[in-house]
């Protein structure tokens, strides 16, 4: 089968310095906020093969500048629309004017052409922070950053998904020893903060342990973990702590980075 046909995810960059995730289908390409400057995304698209005149759509999952500083810019630069909730457009401070703007709510799925995009609200410290699903005939991508616990609510529309790009931004004995201070690390660990490579690693056993059917093979495929911080962890790590809950499953484990896109992966029609 030719990868022409196949519903792909690539990092483009992922850490505090700016956030952005390309998710397209055969005929539909989409980034996953754009959270670096218009110049530096479109350079990023350039190096996986891909050109913003390509992109039906900018989802925008919360204000923080890291998420939306390149969005406007390129949405007038390249007549791309931008998807968003009320509050969250309200609450941006330099997104600009958008002409083509599209609201949507937490709770409500949304087709953007052929792509399905289902939002759903996360715990983060952010007005209406939202975590996604994305989905092409059987396929479905999930990807939940920016948030300090996992709901029952996470846990249900992140299962039964192929891939998984999912935060594990700090592990907590560097985050209580490293420099930040008292109050940015109460902030970090809160219900409205961050997850922790161990908070990721008990999200992934839930997950598998969903899908455990020795007669079913699990819907599991790729996870990528996501905002890392460069103080307070580091990809090994993480990678290693997160490994446990995988628990020899053959699930590969990608770590995306905030310099560089990561790997495009590829998942083929059933």
């Amino acid at each position: 089968m030719k990868q022409n046909n196949a519903f792909s995810i690539c990092p483009l960059a992922s850490g505090s310095k700016g956030n952005s995730v390309f998710v397209s289908t055969p005929e539909t390409a989409v980034l996953v906020d754009a959270g670096l400057s218009g110049v530096e995304i479109q350079k990023r698209l350039t190096l996986v093969g891909q050109t913003p005149e390509k992109l039906a759509g900018i989802i925008i999952t919360h204000e923080h500048s890291d998420h939306v500083r390149g969005a406007g810019i390129l949405s007038r630069r390249f007549n791309i629309p931008v998807y968003i909730t009320p509050q969250t457009f309200a609450a941006c401070k330099n997104l600009g004017k958008i002409d083509h703007l599209h609201f949507f709510e937490c709770g409500s799925s949304f087709c953007i052409d052929e792509l399905q995009v289902a939002p759903f609200s996360i715990s983060h410290d952010a007005t209406d922070p939202a975590g996604l699903t994305l989905s092409f005939k059987e396929n479905k991508i999930g990807i939940a950053t920016d948030l300090g616990i996992v709901t029952g609510l996470v846990r249900e529309h992140l299962k039964n998904c192929q891939v998984l790009y999912i935060e594990s931004n700090h592990d907590p004995e560097m985050l209580l020893n490293g420099s930040y201070p008292w109050f940015l690390k109460q902030r970090v660990k809160s219900r409205t903060g961050h997850l922790s490579n161990m908070d990721t690693r008990a999200l992934l056993t839930d997950i598998l342990g969903q899908e455990l059917d020795p007669d079913v093979k699990p819907a599991l495929q790729h996870v990528i973990l996501a905002h890392l911080s460069e103080e307070n962890n580091c990809p090994k790590k993480a990678a290693i702590e997160v490994a446990k809950g995988l628990n020899g499953s053959g699930v590969s484990l990608h770590v995306a980075g905030p310099d560089r896109p990561g790997e495009m992966i590829r998942l083929l029609p059933v």
